[in-house]
């Protein structure tokens, strides 16, 4: 509408200026250009202003609609940055924490790099210090309570650009050395030059000097042959200055609701808060410098806008001025804004899933036979199942030494299990909601032996892969002046025979349960069952199927005691293979 608008103002008053001086009504037509470009302009503001509002409205939207992707689990629509958990972590790809389709896919809504790493590093390094994450949870909670401030921090930075800001580059640039010896010596005489060839210059054209000009001209394309830093500041400059915008405008948004005193996120930000420089208002200036800097990738404008003044040389000086005051503070300022993008991402995942529990930690020794140390659950469920799907039950590990094995048929979901109380220990010790009715829990230091893998690179076969990491999970539990082990593991010893297999499942599960430890661990072997007569803290419970019109069902519930059903030969006699030899003759 207002396209047309503009059109039809300028059409109109195209036509009736014309007509007014056609007429010689100079003095009708000069009020009526006026008017008519007056109210062009007015319209036009009004019409970038509202385009403004409508893009902002669309991303805003579009911050809604990834929400409830989050809420439905739709993959597709949850943008997905990359990230790797570090080589042989104990527990990142056993329990889907990275990756695509993973927690950390889930909850991510940060806006820097330095955010994506510091919630990562919440995810993969457990557990915390208990004051840090006593802090933590306070701006969690704090911030789960203010879904504007959330979403206007992702889009504040959005509306600059979709790249996310990357602090290490911004380190690198306000750390490298810019400029030459007596730059500012330098600049002086260029400024003096140009002042001297404008003024010259003007004397000549008015015909009143003679063609000096060209004299101090000369020596000022001279000493901007021997000063340009051609390539090097324009990298310097070419993209980083939106980073160092949108830094800015982030920045100067969290400040506005930090300084509400006595507020978690007061608390995070006082740093920057007490500081003798305005962060947003530097690094602005940071981004108005670079983008100055950017014109030499226009090489005309950057010739004509150098031949009348030093540009290049003068902010070359201010990007010096500005890496003096701002190269120490920049990872400071990172440091504090990862922080609260991390904290805003796991508040986020608390607001979207209000049912779920804010988990409460428990002090226990770290040796002996401590009863209070362990895990208790109600309700618990895994956060990347469809509320559909999901099945709950309950957990109980009481106690340095709890061992719990689980027995179950195939498909019967004693790895899904697993999985679902270590990622619900990796939210709590992140500072989250967990995925249950309620929680309690031990810090403890998770350790998993579910999804293990050959390396042809490394020479690994799949058994001895399996060894290497059962052997780090039994030496962690030796520590005991660290936090208790939390062990969760799959089908123990499955890479070798049925005989082997037993003798050695016996041996570990018996030292596993004298270490500093307690957990999970699930089997296909029914005789191990009995080793609850010869280990105290040992309680079977087990998953199992119904047959129901000649199918498999499985209600995934866990119930106390050893499984009593099998169900290997009927999934084989399902899928028509074979279960009796046939006669030979």
């Amino acid at each position: 509408m207002f396209t047309r608008w503009r059109l039809a103002i300028f059409v109109a008053g195209l036509i009736g200026t014309i007509a007014l001086y056609k007429t010689a009504q100079y003095r009708a037509g000069n009020w009526s250009l006026a008017i008519v470009a007056g109210l062009f302009l007015i319209v036009a503001a009004y019409h970038n202003r509202l385009e403004q509002r409508i893009h902002r409205l669309r991303l805003w939207q579009q911050l809604k609609r990834t929400h409830q992707a989050r809420l439905d689990l739709d993959w597709e629509a949850i943008p997905l940055r990359p990230a790797a958990a570090p080589a042989q972590h104990p527990y990142a790809d056993d329990l889907d924490l990275v990756g695509p389709h993973s927690l950390l896919h889930l909850l991510n809504t940060t806006v820097s790099t330095n955010g994506h790493a510091r919630l990562t590093h919440w995810l993969l390094t457990q557990p915390p210090d208990p004051s840090d994450w006593e802090q933590r949870r306070r701006l969690i909670r704090e911030l789960s309570r203010q879904s504007l401030l959330r979403d206007r921090l992702t889009l504040e930075a959005r509306l600059i650009g979709e790249q996310e800001i990357d602090g290490q580059r911004l380190e690198a640039v306000l750390h490298h050395p810019v400029g030459f010896p007596r730059l500012a010596l330098i600049l002086t005489m260029q400024a003096l030059l140009a002042a001297a060839t404008i003024g010259l210059g003007i004397g000549s054209l008015a015909g009143q000097l003679p063609d000096y000009w060209l004299w101090s001209f000369t020596a000022y394309v001279l000493i901007y042959l021997w000063t340009d830093q051609g390539e090097e500041l324009l990298e310097h400059a070419v993209g980083v200055h939106h980073e160092l915008e949108k830094l800015g405008a982030v920045l100067a948004f969290v400040e506005r609701y930090a300084r509400r005193r006595s507020t978690a996120l007061a608390t995070t930000w006082a740093p920057l808060l007490s500081m003798h420089v305005n962060p947003p208002r530097l690094v602005r200036q940071a981004a108005r410098i670079l983008h100055a800097i950017s014109i030499k990738a226009h090489p005309l404008a950057h010739l004509v806008v150098n031949a009348f003044c030093p540009w290049d040389l003068w902010f070359a000086r201010r990007l010096q001025q500005i890496q003096a005051r701002a190269g120490t503070l920049l990872p400071l300022w990172l440091d504090r804004l990862a922080e609260v993008e991390a904290a805003s991402a796991l508040a986020t995942f608390a607001a979207l899933h209000p049912s779920y529990a804010w988990a409460t930690p428990r002090s226990a020794a770290s040796s002996g036979n401590e009863t209070g140390a362990g895990i208790t659950a109600q309700k618990l469920g895994h956060p990347l199942l469809p509320q559909t799907r999901r099945v709950t039950n309950d957990v109980t590990l009481r106690g340095i030494g709890s061992l719990q094995l689980i027995t179950g048929s195939n498909m019967s979901g004693k790895s899904t299990f697993l999985r679902t109380l270590g990622i619900n220990v990796c939210l709590a010790q992140a500072g989250a909601p967990v995925c249950a009715a309620q929680f309690e829990w031990t810090w403890c230091r998770p350790a998993c032996c579910i999804r293990v893998e050959d390396s042809l690179e490394a020479g690994l076969s799949f058994f001895y892969a399996e060894v290497k990491r059962l052997k780090s999970i039994l030496d962690a539990t030796h520590d005991r002046a660290a936090p208790p082990v939390l062990y969760l593991i799959d089908e123990i010893f499955k890479g070798t025979n049925n005989r082997e297999r037993l003798i050695g499942s016996r041996a570990y599960i018996t030292s596993l349960a004298s270490g500093n430890g307690f957990g999970l661990v699930s089997t296909h072997d029914l005789e191990l069952t009995d080793l609850e007569r010869a280990v105290p803290s040992l309680t079977n419970a087990h998953f199992q199927e119904t047959v129901s019109a000649g199918a498999l069902q499985f209600d995934y519930r866990l119930r106390p005691g050893p499984c009593p059903t099998t169900n290997a030969l009927r999934i084989m006699e399902l899928e028509g293979l074979p279960i009796t030899p046939k006669d030979t003759p």
